[in-house]
């Protein structure tokens, strides 16, 4: 397997799970910023250009952090990050598509529609009107959060997971691109510094 990695949060995620997990592969460092992921050599891997890619020894090309983690998750022994129940699953992947769809989602566009406009706007449509509403959706969906984590150790309750990966390597990019963590919200900052002492976080 071959992993093409680069800077990003997306990227963070995978590297963050694999490091929890106990995952190794060959890795390839792609120029992100320099737009090496937007020209023919990547593409050729990856037709979307997107990061990161995992190519597995048959050619089989995986995409998507969700997919790439869950892929590996499944191939590797030990406990798994999504679940051991369908019920676990279930709650897991529920705190994915919340995380993707009300922090991910909003917080990208965001970066790209405002501090990350000059990398942006020659490489796909950017809106930077839009930029803070978006920012305020962000901090809407994380004030919300912080009011359903009370008592709660990790988003699933007591169970680290994929979940928590996800959040949290976004959340810290968003403190990197003026989107910084309230750190009003008690319950999120005691999760988020959880989260930053644990070694795989550095991976």
């Amino acid at each position: 397997m071959k992993l093409y990695t680069s800077v990003g949060p997306n990227p963070q995620v995978v590297r963050t799970f694999m490091a929890e997990r106990g995952v190794t592969v060959d890795t390839i460092e792609v120029d992100l910023m320099g737009g090496e992921n937007r020209k023919a050599e990547y593409l050729k891997v990856n037709p979307a250009g997107q990061m990161p890619a995992l190519v597995l020894a048959d050619g089989t090309l995986i995409t998507e952090i969700t997919a790439i983690c869950e892929y590996l998750d499944e191939i590797s022994p030990g406990d798994s990050l999504i679940g051991s129940t369908p019920e676990e699953r279930a709650i897991t992947r529920r705190w994915m598509r919340w995380t993707d769809f009300e922090v991910i989602d909003p917080m990208t566009r965001a970066f790209r529609y405002s501090e990350g406009l000059q990398l942006f706007q020659n490489r796909l449509p950017c809106f930077p009107d839009a930029a803070p509403g978006l920012k305020e959706c962000v901090k809407e969906a994380l004030r919300w959060l912080n009011g359903q984590m009370d008592s709660e150790i990790w988003l699933t309750g007591d169970r680290f997971s994929l979940a928590d990966i996800l959040l949290f390597s976004f959340v810290a990019f968003g403190g990197q691109v003026g989107q910084p963590l309230d750190r009003n919200l008690t319950n999120l900052a005691d999760w988020y510094d959880r989260m930053e002492k644990r070694e795989s976080v550095k991976a």
